[in-house]
């Protein structure tokens, strides 16, 4: 009998090696979806009516989004579809009855909540999203103001072929240059609402005319666009319920306590008459608890730095006492928005959105195990301390404003 040699056993396994190395791009993914089985959602929109939950799915037409043709005979680049439910879920599959395509919501840019559900409570259309292991949570949250989220995701807006593109697009660059609205993931939404140190809050929008007349294609053929959607403050929630909304001073005052204020404009009056815009460069707020004589007590300490953005009045800015006197025109203005903010928040709303509970736990845990249960009732009476620092760090390439030179001349 002849055995084999050690050679033949090697050139026998680098064989099936080969054969089962040429096998495995056959195998493909277990996972994969074809693409053209899939309807690609931009945007959900959830509603209640009459007990029953409502979605909406904003979904892309994919040769349409990606066609260069500018005749009028061009289709819609996106289309919505409407389902409902008496569960979020039960709802999400009915779309399929409808749909050509089995909806992949893995992309969505946007979450958006009418107001009334809002009102009533959003912790359990939150739970189904949460627990969806194909779900991201890189998209935006909103509320829309004053109208359901179903004529929202059915408007067409101009220069962004995808409505949902151009919402998220608005959302990020008012947040990061202006300062009213608060950008608020899925994850940071729960991790907020969970919390027993600080309520939820988030940015409304609101549908800026006809509805009806904005869900038609003539909306994004003229100039002067007829309907429109406009981000409108920030939205103050008890738990998963909305309370109120904050207006545009407000919406600032709330941004500059949470450390949201990247860039924004100030605008503020002159001791003559006229106005000056200030632009806000960088803001760093600290925030701290502590207990004082058995009470809790806030410390929000803000630093401002800005450039002159525009004069309209006779100032002298050469003068170093000119630029002292600005900013503490600028530092009366940023207390002022939070001092109201802070009003609102405690004779209003009476919900605590800053974190000053969780400032108080940091500092005194053995306290915040008293007050957690019941912390609003305790958020309602508490003092909070307000320091704003601000520095003018540049006046421009001009050192006085033209009305300035008129006067000299």
């Amino acid at each position: 009998m002849k055995t084999k040699g050690v050679g033949d056993v090697i050139k026998k396994a680098v064989k099936l090696l080969l054969v089962a190395a040429l096998l495995l791009p056959a195998t493909g993914c277990w996972s994969r979806r074809e693409l053209n089985d899939l309807a690609i959602a931009a945007a959900i929109g959830i509603d209640k009516r009459n007990g029953e939950f409502e979605v909406s799915a904003q979904v892309t037409v994919p040769g349409e989004v990606a066609s260069k043709k500018t005749g009028g005979d061009s289709s819609m680049p996106v289309v919505t579809f409407y389902a409902k439910g008496k569960t979020v879920f039960e709802a999400v599959r009915k779309l399929t009855t409808i749909t050509p395509r089995k909806i992949y919501f893995s992309h969505i840019r946007m979450l958006v909540f009418g107001e009334d559900l809002a009102r009533e409570g959003i912790a359990e259309t939150l739970d189904v999203l949460s627990r969806d292991h194909e779900l991201r949570t890189d998209f935006y949250i909103a509320v829309v103001k004053g109208a359901s989220a179903k004529e929202l995701l059915a408007i067409f807006t101009p220069m962004e072929k995808i409505p949902a593109n151009r919402l998220f697009s608005s959302l990020e660059i008012s947040d990061k240059t202006w300062g009213q609205t608060a950008a608020v993931h899925l994850d940071e939404f729960i991790d907020t609402l969970v919390s027993k140190g600080k309520s939820p809050a988030l940015t409304g929008i609101r549908i800026i005319g006809d509805p009806v007349l904005g869900s038609s294609k003539e909306n994004i053929e003229r100039i002067d666009v007829p309907v429109s959607l406009k981000y409108v403050g920030i939205g103050v929630f008890n738990k998963d319920k909305l309370v109120g909304w904050l207006n545009v001073d407000e919406s600032r005052g709330y941004n500059y306590i949470t450390d949201e204020i990247q860039n924004t404009t100030e605008v503020v009056p002159c001791p003559q008459g006229g106005r000056i815009s200030t632009e806000v460069i960088r803001s760093k707020t600290e925030l701290k608890g502590k207990v004082v004589n058995g009470s809790p007590q806030a410390y929000v300490h803000v630093r401002v730095e800005q450039n002159v953005a525009d004069v309209g009045c006779n100032l002298d800015l050469t003068k170093p006492k000119t630029i002292v006197q600005l900013e503490a025109m600028t530092r009366g203005v940023i207390e002022d928005k939070i001092n109201k903010v802070v009003h609102a928040a405690q004779r209003d709303y009476k919900v605590d959105i800053f974190g000053f509970g969780e400032a108080i736990r940091r500092d005194n845990p053995r306290m915040w195990k008293k007050w957690e249960k019941d912390w609003n009732r305790h958020f309602e009476d508490m003092t909070v301390n307000v320091k704003v620092e601000v520095k003018i760090r540049g006046i421009g390439t001009v050192s006085n404003s033209i009305l300035k030179e008129m006067e000299e001349r």
